[in-house]
């Protein structure tokens, strides 16, 4: 069990040195994928189509923490079972359902491949502490924490894939191009989906009360922030 917990502790704390680093180098050069990605070849190497870029990244947040609950088979208590579902099933959709419609632009191969990995190795440390460390009561999904994460991730999901809709629709098929997008919270925020994922990792992070859990969330705003913040440069003065 100390064993678990300190493997737990220490994969959490380098989610947050890398957080961290990388909320550094986000203000200076913004991430290379979406609307930040140059124009042309040379520039990227070999491009991945958005549909398959983003099923291969993000298959693994959803298959290895399956496999790591379904190998260990001691995730009995309702709460333990429902925080599994709503990991699990955000990254279903994003898998399965998010990759299928979208029509964004390509990313780099080399983007593609760190978003594997890092989709492993979060994967497996959500999934690990769920079963492996956290403890959770029989009443758990009585408690105030879970509650409110709960309706905290469940807000943050609805304007996720809110959002994620008024994207689609700004496109046709054919186009790759970067538009602006109104309505919903983008209204408010020149990011809201990004922001709706925000909202729905830290929800997740209350509801399982775990060091886990906090350092994704935290991984995901210093991650999405930046990129929001250098969006909202190219909006009209009323954002």
């Amino acid at each position: 069990m100390q064993c678990n917990q300190d493997m737990d502790y220490y994969m959490s704390l380098c989610l947050a040195i890398i957080s961290v680093l990388f909320l550094i180098r986000q203000f200076t050069y913004p991430a290379a994928y979406g609307k930040h990605v140059a124009t042309g070849k040379k520039q990227n190497g070999f491009m991945v189509p958005a549909k398959y870029g983003w099923f291969i990244q993000e298959l693994p947040s959803f298959l290895v923490p399956v496999v790591v609950i379904l190998y260990r088979q001691q995730c009995n208590s309702l709460g333990c079972k429902m925080l599994s579902f709503m990991f699990c099933g955000h990254y279903f959709q994003r898998t399965f359902i998010y990759s299928a419609f979208t029509r964004g632009r390509p990313s780099p191969l080399r983007i593609v491949l760190m978003a594997v990995v890092f989709c492993t190795y979060n994967g497996f440390l959500q999934g690990h502490c769920l079963v492996y460390v956290a403890e959770y009561p029989k009443d758990w999904c009585m408690d105030l924490r879970f509650i409110s994460g709960v309706l905290i991730f469940c807000l943050g999901m609805g304007i996720n894939i809110h959002s994620d809709h008024i994207l689609r629709r700004l496109r046709k098929p054919s186009e790759v191009a970067y538009k602006i997008p109104q309505g919903g919270m983008f209204n408010y925020v020149s990011g809201a989906n990004f922001l709706g994922e925000i909202v729905e990792w830290f929800g997740y992070a209350i509801a399982t009360w775990s060091l886990p859990g906090f350092a994704f969330a935290f991984f995901y705003s210093v991650l999405h922030w930046p990129e929001g913040l250098s969006s909202s440069q190219i909006l009209p003065p009323k954002f």
